[in-house]
Formats: structure tokens, C-alpha cells, sequence
């Protein structure tokens, strides 16, 4: 009995503390809250607005093939073309046939539940990184345009956007070679999560050593590798010409950015090559003066590594050399690499949304921008991708104001990137005493 009632007493004095946490941080109970509103607002969505089918048809199609024994990409087609995804996308969506039987509704349930995990996964990174007000969190549930990619569109985008917060996650908790193997699952889906790649290796150079970042380099190759297999062997050519196809030209009146820019223009190699340019220049700004500014720049960081491979070669000093990030500055560098792709994207269409969206609301809050100016421009964005079909005006607009936003974050503050493991030397001393 007074086994019990001591066992009674320590379970109570727990949920006192828990919640005196709830209390003192009231982000957990609203995230939660958060979560449990959004569920319900995407149950009534699926209910009651009418699924409008735009990609679903050709996915089957090219999934139906694929079952049929067919290995040759170029042979893979649907009603809006031949297949430009890797491997990765047949393979989760032959499972959602599978599952599905390939019907609308029973796949919209499926992708209610992949949203609530996306969201859940980004709370959590928020939570995490502790850089947004616990009321601004709401922000990740406001998008009408997000919540119909996910559950009226189906689209392939949110398997690769929820698989790539997933890496982003194993990162923060320092699993880098689990993070890298979801990354490249994710890259398998969709070859935008590749946008995230140059901060990702930047962030890989300063955290590892130089075996570390060649063996999760690798197993993320692997991973390509494996799942590509079947179209390897027998049609390579046509599968690395059509899955990983980064000259892909698209349609100019479907794009939601640079629609001011003429459409000759717009489809000439000039102009992407410009914006490969300008993606590439502020890549390397933004690492040498922003991401490796405590380091003493981009090049330093370089140096560093070659003197610690020389001293590793000549067996002076063979003993790995791993840091640890701070949790914000990994975010902080994954989500503004992916902004400055999709400021430069040439062709941005109505699904791409989902690839940024979730960065919005913790880059508004990396600027030094008031409250309200940063509500303002979340509403902008917002504004810019639900007129359709977009026009030179919304364009303009949204291209204005994501130029905005990376103005501010050039302004603020870089975050310290190290966790400094330090001792309390005055607790020591009293603890002496």
C-alpha cells in the first residue's frame, strides 16, 4: 500500500509539473490545439468542396504502366505528357492505387492524413527553433491555396515537401546520414526538394568531417541509385534524360512568377540562364557574409576543411572533427537556400506554392520587419497565389514582395551556428564549497 501511494504521489507531482510547463510555454497546448482545428477544417474540406481533377488521371496512367512491366520512361505517359518524375513518385503512388483502387475520395482521406503530418512535422521544427510567437504559429493553417494542393489536388509535391521537413528534422537532431537518405527519398519524388541541396552540403562542410559528409553523400546516392534500379538497367538513357531533366522549358500562361516578363522572353535560354546566374550569385553571398559570417566567410570554411584533410592524409591528426548546429541556424540556412531558388525560379506553377509556404511565416519572423508589416506581406504572398489564372500584376506583386523579404533577411541578425558546450564555473566553485 505505501508502494502504491508513493508511486500515486510521483505520478501526481508529474502531472503538476507538466503542467506548469503547459502554462509557462503556452506554444504546446496551442500547437496542439492548432493541429486538432486543422484536422477538422481539412475533414469538412474533403466533405464539402468539389474535388476538381487536374494531375490525378495521368498519374494513374503512368503508375498503370509502370505495373504493366513497362521500364522505359519515355513510354510512360499520361494525358498531360510523358513522365518527368524520378522513380520515387511511382512507387508511392503504385501504393496509393494499390490502397486506393485509384478512386478520388478514399485518396483524398489518405492525403488529409499527409497533411496533418506535414504540419505536425513543422510545428514540431518551430517549436524546435523557438523563433515565432506562439500565436503566430496559426499562420501555418491560413493557406487556402496549400490546403487545396494537399487534399483537392493530390499532387506528387506533398509527399516530396512532407519527406523533406522529415530530413530537416533528423538534421536538427543531429542524424545527418538518416536525414540525407530521406532527403534523397524525397529528391526521388520531386527534383525541387534539390533547391534545399547547396545550403544542405554548406551546412554538411561545417558540422562533419570530411569522411562524414562523403559517406552521407553517399548513402544518399545509394539511395538514388536503388530506386532508379529497374530503369537503370534497362532503359538509362531515357531515364535519366526524362526523370532528372533540368532543361524542362514550362508553359508560360500556367507560371505564377515572372508572367510580366513576354512570353518569348520568358521561354528563351537567355533568361534562364540570367536567373541561374542571379540564383547562384546570391547563394554565394548570402554563405560567405550570412551563413559562415562567424567563421570569418564561405572561404575560410573551405580552408579550414582542406587543412583538417591534409592533416588527416598525413596521419597527424586522425581523429574526426564534428560540431554541433544550433537547431536555427540549420533552419534558418535550409529555408532562405530554398527562397532564393524560388525567387529565381523561372517557372513557378500553382502546386509549387507547397514548396515554400511552411518557410513564410519563420522567415518573416528572421526580419527585423514590425509585426504588422510582416502580417501584410504573408498576406500578399497569400493574395498572389490564389488569383487565377495569375496576371502581370499579381506576378509583379509577389516577385516585389519576396524581394522584400530577402531584404530583410539580409538586414537582420545572423545567428551564432555552434552549440558551445560551456561550464558553470561559478556553480562548480559553490559546489566545491
Amino acid at each position: 500500500m505505501a508502494a502504491k501511494a508513493a508511486a500515486l504521489r510521483k505520478s501526481s507531482h508529474r502531472s503538476e509539473n507538466f503542467i506548469q510547463k503547459l502554462v509557462k510555454n503556452p506554444k504546446i497546448p496551442f500547437a496542439i490545439a492548432l493541429l486538432i482545428a486543422d484536422s477538422i477544417l481539412v475533414a469538412l474540406i474533403i466533405a464539402y468542396v468539389p474535388y476538381t481533377k487536374i494531375d490525378w488521371d495521368a498519374y494513374m496512367s503512368q503508375v498503370t504502366g509502370f505495373l504493366e512491366g513497362e521500364r522505359d520512361y519515355s513510354n510512360l505517359k499520361g494525358d498531360t505528357g510523358p513522365l518527368v518524375y524520378p522513380a520515387g513518385f511511382l512507387y508511392i503512388y503504385s501504393a496509393i492505387q494499390y490502397v486506393t483502387g485509384g478512386q478520388v475520395y478514399p485518396a483524398q482521406i489518405l492525403f488529409g492524413f499527409l497533411y496533418m503530418l506535414d504540419l505536425a512535422i513543422v510545428v514540431f521544427m518551430y517549436l524546435k527553433t523557438d523563433v515565432v510567437p506562439w500565436w503566430a504559429l496559426s499562420l501555418l493553417s491560413l493557406s487556402k491555396r496549400v490546403h487545396s494542393i494537399f487534399v483537392l489536388r493530390l499532387f506528387n509535391d506533398c509527399f516530396a515537401t512532407t519527406l523533406l521537413h522529415a530530413a530537416l528534422v533528423s538534421i536538427i537532431c543531429q542524424k545527418w546520414h538518416l536525414g540525407l537518405v530521406i532527403f534523397s527519398g524525397a529528391v526521388s519524388i520531386k527534383m525541387n526538394v534539390l533547391l534545399y541541396a547547396p545550403p544542405l552540403l554548406l551546412l554538411m562542410v561545417k558540422a562533419m568531417d570530411i569522411v562524414g559528409v562523403i559517406s552521407a553523400l553517399a548513402g544518399a546516392a545509394l539511395v538514388q541509385i536503388l530506386i532508379g534500379l529497374p530503369f537503370i538497367l534497362s532503359h538509362p538513357a531515357s531515364y535519366l534524360s526524362n526523370a532528372f531533366n533540368l532543361g524542362r522549358v514550362f508553359i508560360h500562361f500556367w507560371s505564377v512568377n515572372f508572367k510580366f516578363v513576354p512570353e518569348d522572353i520568358f521561354v528563351s535560354k537567355a533568361f534562364a540562364l540570367s536567373l541561374l546566374v542571379a540564383h547562384l550569385s546570391l547563394l554565394l553571398v548570402f554563405a560567405h557574409y550570412r551563413w559562415c559570417r562567424h567563421e570569418g566567410g564561405l572561404f575560410a570554411v573551405v580552408r579550414s576543411k582542406i587543412i583538417q584533410l591534409k592533416l588527416r592524409v598525413s596521419q597527424r591528426n586522425p581523429s574526426s572533427t564534428k560540431k554541433v548546429l544550433q537547431a536555427d541556424h540549420i533552419v534558418t540556412t535550409m529555408f532562405v537556400g530554398n527562397f532564393i531558388g524560388i525567387i529565381c525560379a523561372r517557372s513557378l506553377h500553382y502546386q509549387f506554392y507547397s514548396w515554400y509556404f511552411y518557410c513564410l511565416p519563420y522567415l518573416l519572423w528572421k526580419t527585423p520587419f514590425p509585426t504588422l508589416l510582416r502580417l501584410f506581406l504573408f498576406a500578399a504572398v497569400e493574395f498572389c497565389w490564389n488569383v487565377f489564372p495569375s496576371n502581370t500584376y499579381s506576378s509583379l506583386v509577389l516577385l516585389c514582395v519576396h524581394l522584400i523579404i530577402l531584404g530583410g533577411l539580409w538586414i537582420s541578425s545572423p545567428e551564432y551556428p555552434y552549440v558551445e558546450k560551456t561550464t558553470d564555473k561559478s556553480t562548480s566553485k559553490k559546489k566545491a564549497r
